[in-house]
Order: structure tokens, then C-alpha cells, then sequence
């Protein structure tokens, strides 16, 4: 069972809505520390992330790779004022957390949304990939109301991510220089290589569920 939360705010900016977070942006960067997180936290730690229809398939694909059980490794919260749009993967994690909408308006919506996701648990950390103004919104929340907790704007991958690196100082260098993302979240994050991570054996399996060093 977790016992230890780590936050993700995450997004691929759109060109029709904000050059500003587009032009620095780079999608595959964004992509591959996605799945370096996800690497690094299932079966170790929880991970909790709002919906966004580009970083929930990307979390699906590499949780499923691994064999993770989702119901116990991550948590998805979505506002209900999107659910026309919501991503396939929603039906396929067990532990989504739908939110009302707010008077069927975005802002409020989605305010509320992030209170109920950042209130629900205690997080250690906070990782910040690439994004747009929602994400820069999360990071003024998240050190709000979590402020023990440690921040990780991965700025290598543009976007937001490095708009709020660059407004704090003393934060690593690599968050901006390295493209290790998995080395780069083993040491920021503080989770070794060697920890154990609690995986599902295959259902054509005879050994049950069973822990792995990877």
C-alpha cells in the first residue's frame, strides 16, 4: 500500500493557445520525462496527476508496460466540466476521483478540481513537466498549501515547467541541462534503483502477486 504521494502537473502547450509556452516547449522531452517518472514512482511511490488528454495516455501506456496495479500506484483526478472529452485510458484506471463542475464554468471548475487534489493526500514532491498556465497555476498551489515539500520543474522540457524553474533559485542545474530523466528523478526524488516496487504478476501466472528489485 503507498504511504507517500508524488504530484504531477503536466501538459503538452497548444500553438493556438499561447506561443509563449509553445515556443520553448518540446513534446518529446515532455513525453519521455512522463514515462521517466513513471518508471522511477509505480509500485514505489503513489502518483497523482489531474487529467490532461495528452499525459494520460502517456501514463497509461508506460504503467501498463510495467504491469503496475493501478489502483494502488496512482490516483486521477477529472473535472466533470470536461466529460465529453475525456481521454479512453480514464475507464481503464481504477482510482479516478471525478470532481462537479462549478457552475458549468472553467476557472471555477478547475479550481476546484486542484483543491480536492492537492487536499486529498500528502505529497513529498512535486513534478513539474513542460505545460501552459494551468501548470504554472498548480505550482503556486501545490508550494501553497504542501510548502515541506520539495518542487521539480523539469525545465529541459520548456513550457512552464521552465518559466517556474527560473523563478526560483538554488534548484538543481540538472533540471535544466540533463535529458537523464530516469537518473535525474532517481537522485532528485530520492528513490533508489535498487527499491523494491510491488508489482502484478501476469494472470496466466502461478506465483501470485510478488515484490521485484528493477
Amino acid at each position: 500500500m503507498p504511504n507517500s504521494a508524488i504530484f504531477l502537473s503536466a501538459s503538452v502547450p497548444d500553438p493556438r493557445r499561447s506561443a509563449k509556452y509553445f515556443s520553448t516547449a518540446d513534446p518529446i522531452a515532455i513525453g519521455a520525462a512522463v514515462s521517466a517518472l513513471v518508471y522511477v514512482t509505480l509500485g514505489r511511490r503513489l502518483l497523482v496527476w489531474g487529467g490532461h488528454p495528452a499525459i494520460t495516455p502517456m501514463i497509461w501506456a508506460a504503467a501498463e508496460d510495467m504491469g503496475i496495479d493501478y489502483g494502488a500506484w496512482v490516483h486521477l483526478y477529472q473535472s466533470l466540466l470536461y466529460e465529453d472529452d475525456f481521454p479512453a485510458e480514464n475507464a481503464r484506471f481504477q482510482n479516478v476521483t471525478y470532481i462537479d463542475a462549478v457552475a458549468g464554468e472553467r476557472d471555477p471548475s478547475l479550481a476546484e478540481m486542484r483543491r480536492r487534489m492537492l487536499g486529498d493526500f500528502q505529497y513529498e514532491a512535486g513534478v513539474f513537466i513542460g505545460g501552459m498556465d494551468g501548470v504554472e497555476e498548480e505550482f503556486a498551489l501545490f508550494r501553497k498549501m504542501h510548502p515541506n515539500a520539495t518542487v521539480f520543474p523539469i525545465a529541459s522540457t520548456g513550457g512552464a515547467a521552465l518559466i517556474v524553474y527560473k523563478l526560483i533559485p538554488g534548484l538543481p542545474s540538472e533540471l535544466e541541462s540533463s535529458i537523464d530523466y530516469i537518473g535525474l528523478l532517481h537522485r532528485e526524488l530520492g528513490i533508489r534503483p535498487s527499491e523494491h516496487r510491488q508489482i502484478i504478476v501476469p494472470s496466466d501466472s502461478t506465483s501470485g502477486p510478488s515484490d521485484i528489485i528493477t
